[in-house]
């Protein structure tokens, strides 16, 4: 797990609490310096960082708390976590299989359910939007609609949440061929949990890390791929899918191919 610390343009606080952080830190420094005693000495140094707080526009204990009141900026209805909040997490595993076949193995989004435990139910709206059930911490369950913003053959599948989630969070699976053979697996993952980076080390601590339930996931998905009779009922269910679509009369197209 890693924090996403960024040193620039981190403003995370509206115009108008910069200005009464400054006006209020002004005051306590004042108050604070001329009383020389040692609660005075703590109210200037509380002042003093409320002048930085009006100064730069950043807040720590926001940032601790995943909160952001400022604007996200320019194209803020697309983006699920603004850059300077939320925790990074990558992990990879190498799986032996075609890179093509292990790109429409995770396109086909309800296929994760198989191998991800905490996910209860992953529901395909669209070929683009996607709803998922969780099992979060203290057997909460956590929602959220998402949708697959770019999409790259055999190369990429990026997603993001939609307005509404309760864990809103962004991330990418991309997939290289492996030096030794196989396909290298790359699940990119920027989220920002309740409570900021608080909230994450809480959640680590009680075993319910989203790095670790992706790690496991991996293994699980590498463990289940490389089952000759997993592979083989996989192979057989696919094609019963083929052959479904193109039953198809020629007069009655597919329902995903009907503009609305």
């Amino acid at each position: 797990m890693q924090v996403i610390a960024h040193h620039k343009h981190a403003t995370n606080i509206t115009g108008a609490e910069r200005w009464l952080s400054g006006f209020c830190g002004g005051l306590a420094l004042v108050t604070g310096l001329h009383r020389r005693s040692l609660k005075g000495f703590m109210l200037a140094a509380g002042g003093a960082d409320l002048i930085r707080r009006g100064l730069t526009g950043h807040s720590y204990a926001y940032e601790w708390l995943g909160i952001r009141t400022a604007r996200k900026g320019q194209g803020e209805e697309a983006i699920s976590v603004p850059y300077e909040l939320g925790v990074r997490v990558d992990e990879s595993i190498t799986i032996n299989w075609p890179r093509s076949e292990m790109y429409r193995f995770w396109r086909r989004l309800e296929n994760i359910e198989q191998f991800m435990e905490p996910v209860k139910s992953l529901t395909e709206l669209d070929s683009c939007t996607s709803r998922w059930m969780v099992q979060g911490p203290a057997g909460r369950t956590v929602q959220w609609d998402a949708e697959i913003h770019n999409a790259v053959e055999n190369e990429l599948i990026a997603w993001r949440t939609l307005a509404g989630a309760d864990v809103d969070h962004a991330g990418a699976v991309r997939f290289k061929d492996a030096p030794g053979g196989g396909t290298e697996i790359i699940v990119e993952l920027q989220y920002n949990p309740p409570a900021g980076v608080l909230g994450a080390a809480v959640s680590k601590l009680f075993g319910a890390e989203p790095g670790d339930m992706i790690r496991q996931g991996l293994e699980r998905l590498k463990g289940l791929l490389e089952d000759p009779a997993f592979t083989e009922q996989l192979k057989r269910n696919q094609e019963i899918d083929d052959a479904s679509e193109m039953s198809f009369p020629a007069s009655d197209a597919p329902a995903y191919n009907v503009q609305a």
